[in-house]
């Protein structure tokens, strides 16, 4: 637990720079903060949305956020582990609310109880499933270092420099293997529901 800690102490220390850095577009500060910082941002949007592909759309529109609004965080106002997860959190929460019924529910552990009684409800159930299936088809048709490498980022948990080494590939290759197969499988999911 003190490891933990310390790590997180680590990560507001340093973030400050980091999203100061990010503010002038310093790429390489956000895939510094991307590394220290995807394994809370990934777990919190898992708790709250119960599902891989929607924690992943919502890890994506937080750190698209932190890059277009990093000049807004304030040092003053909070730490900036507490101001990514609060990015996170409301990301979420609109993500829930887009699904259709969160809308009447403010706190996400209703709807998290509401969700499991879905089995009920036979067109629900073939939607979720037709929306399982082609995800795993898109996910199928990407090669197979991208389908590795995505399972290692977000089934796993993984950051970009733990990717490269666990893998040995260079760290810019893994980038950019995991933005082309992000990108292509957006594309494919977009064009099966225009």
């Amino acid at each position: 637990m003190e490891i933990a800690g310390d790590l997180i102490e680590d990560v507001n220390m340093a973030g400050a720079e980091w999203l100061q850095a990010i503010a002038r577009g310093d790429e390489q500060a956000l895939s510094t903060f991307y590394d220290a910082t995807l394994g809370r941002c990934y777990a919190l949007a898992m708790r709250i949305t119960r599902r891989h592909e929607a924690a992943e759309d919502v890890v994506a529109e937080t750190y698209l956020q932190v890059w277009r609004e990093a000049q807004r965080y304030d040092p003053l106002r909070g730490r900036p582990l507490t101001w990514l997860l609060s990015i996170c959190y409301s990301r979420a929460i609109d993500h829930l609310r887009r699904r259709g019924p969160a809308e009447a529910h403010p706190d996400p552990q209703d709807l998290v109880q509401e969700e499991c009684g879905t089995a009920d409800d036979p067109m629900a159930l073939a939607m979720a499933t037709q929306a399982h299936t082609a995800l795993h088809d898109a996910i199928r048709g990407l090669p197979t270092i991208a389908q590795q490498l995505l399972g290692l980022a977000f089934f796993r948990g993984m950051s970009h420099q733990e990717i490269a080494s666990h893998t040995g590939l260079p760290l810019g290759t893994v980038k950019t293997h995991l933005r082309q197969a992000l990108k292509a499988l957006r594309q494919k999911l977009e064009g099966d529901h225009p």
